[in-house]
């Protein structure tokens, strides 16, 4: 990738790809089947032959799957990979318990994604939400020991709000901030935005499609065996309203000859030169899609008729970014 295309974490940080690779779908989850593992590790390798450096994977991503996955595709090639992992969430039989923070079960998680990784040292380690039960001075106080061991490079937060980024931050520098935003979920700019880019944190951007919402493909209702059934913004007279909001985005698509989803992830990318967008894949044939929607520019006009269909209260429902 040119250099234009890549991003730099935090100030002093290192750079990465603007587009990154997010791994979660190549494990089960929820419970569903595992994807094709060959296919997997093919998508990974490709990613790195095309410059995609950032991998963004979970210790609890299929209770470890995805990290032994991810182990087997760089293997060989470490160098070429640059490894954010979350940890803390705690899962069972598929289901979600809560958080563990205390340093001594992060000293224990962070053991173990190496060894599933089959590396030394883990890129960019973050809790993957905050569990109030644990002082933010305790948390981030001991991934800066792990950093201090040589197992961790520089950390990451992800899913806080402005003051505990702010607390994390005051005890080690933080290099990013990985959070949910889209056209459709616009909460970030009121107060986290603007905080991350005062300290200087990039921001990894995540559902960049909102669930689905802007790829232009959902119709309603949708069937009752799918997931985004429990949240209000899929349901009823809410789902035909927001889609009815994605037709311009559709329409736009339509004129500027690619798809909804890709204008969806090129807006993200053009919401600043700190911001990742950080894409979830697990087939070879959506990478060159989605690498093409990084060369995609906006007229002022264009982003004008974006921002107003999409304004702040635009899109009605609840869903479970709006944590």
């Amino acid at each position: 990738m040119e250099n234009s295309t890549k991003i730099q974490l935090g100030p002093q940080g290192p750079f990465v790809s603007k587009l990154g690779l997010g791994c979660m779908r190549m494990s089960s989850i929820w419970g569903g089947a595992t994807p094709d593992e060959t296919e997997s590790i093919a998508t990974i390798r490709e990613a790195l032959d095309r410059g995609i450096r950032f991998l963004n994977t979970g210790d609890f991503y299929g209770a470890g799957h995805n990290e032994m996955l991810i182990g087997k595709a760089i293997k060989g090639r470490r160098d070429e990979a640059f490894i954010s992992v979350k940890f803390g969430a705690i899962f069972h039989n598929g289901r979600w318990l809560g958080m563990d923070l205390r340093p001594m079960s992060i000293k224990n998680f962070v053991n173990y994604s190496l060894t599933r990784l089959g590396i030394e040292t883990i890129d960019l380690y973050q809790p993957s939400r905050m569990d109030t039960s644990v002082p933010v001075e305790d948390i981030i106080g001991t991934v800066a020991d792990l950093i201090t061991e040589g197992k961790v490079r520089t950390i990451g937060v992800s899913e806080v709000t402005a003051e505990q980024l702010r607390k994390a931050h005051q005890v080690h520098p933080i290099t990013a901030l990985e959070i949910g935003y889209s056209l459709a979920d616009r909460q970030i700019e009121k107060e986290l935005l603007p905080t991350a880019q005062e300290l200087g944190i990039s921001i990894v951007a995540f559902a960049n499609t909102a669930e689905g919402l802007l790829t232009g493909e959902l119709t309603a209702p949708l069937p009752e065996t799918d997931y985004r059934t429990h949240f209000s913004r899929f349901q009823g007279e809410n789902l035909r309203h927001n889609l009815n909001k994605v037709d311009v985005l559709k329409q736009m698509a339509s004129n500027k000859g690619c798809t909804p989803s890709q204008l969806a992830i090129a807006w993200v990318k053009e919401q600043g030169d700190s911001i990742m967008t950080l894409v979830s894949m697990s087939r070879r044939s959506r990478l060159p899609e989605n690498m093409m929607a990084m060369n995609i520019n906006f007229t002022p006009e264009e982003m004008n008729i974006l921002h107003t269909t999409f304004a702040a209260g635009a899109i009605r429902g609840g869903t479970y970014l709006e944590r």
